[in-house]
């Protein structure tokens, strides 16, 4: 491009921002909470659905027991924020396709708000029932994933080991073209 900058640079970045664990504590303000959630609300959809709601968790007892729920959950303990994503088996296998974008968007919300934030898998089934109960979600809902937000910390270190391997695949490993 002559002179001007990629279009998707900007993309790249904030698509490719790390999942980060340490927070500040500095509370996330409500309004930036319902900020997100908006944001995340018009994620497409597989016929509208909408298969997902959310639980904000500020209180400290209830996010350190979440953290509990799952092998790659001990970020929620330290977030001064978690957003946990509710769905229901509907019965259709795009639910959880639709639940990964309203994630992803969620996810992006907070990045444009300044946010650092990581995403967690409740799991198996006796830690997704643990989060229902701790929730007190009932009926078709079940807690299945969260994210923790908040702030990253002053000295922006990143610090311990990755849950997986950093880096990515080239386009030329991932793209195959039938031409």
């Amino acid at each position: 491009m002559s002179g001007a900058e990629d279009p998707v640079d900007g993309l790249r970045d904030l698509v490719g921002r790390p999942s980060r664990r340490r927070f500040t504590a500095d509370p996330v303000p409500r309004e930036d909470v319902e900020q997100m959630v908006d944001v995340a609300r018009r994620t497409g959809s597989a016929r509208n659905r909408q298969p997902w709601r959310f639980v904000a968790v500020t209180d400290a007892t209830v996010r350190r027991q979440l953290a509990g729920c799952g092998a790659y959950a001990g970020h929620l303990a330290g977030a001064p924020l978690v957003l946990v994503l509710l769905t229901r088996d509907d019965g259709f296998r795009d639910t959880p396709f639709d639940l990964g974008r309203v994630a992803q968007s969620l996810i992006l919300a907070a990045s444009a708000l300044g946010y650092d934030s990581c995403l967690a898998t409740f799991y198996p089934e006796d830690n997704v029932r643990a989060a229902d109960l701790l929730l007190g979600v009932e009926g078709p809902w079940h807690a299945e994933h969260a994210v923790s937000v908040g702030r990253p910390p002053r000295d922006d270190a990143v610090s311990g080991t990755p849950a997986v391997p950093t880096g990515r695949r080239r386009v030329s490993e991932l793209l195959t073209w039938r031409e």
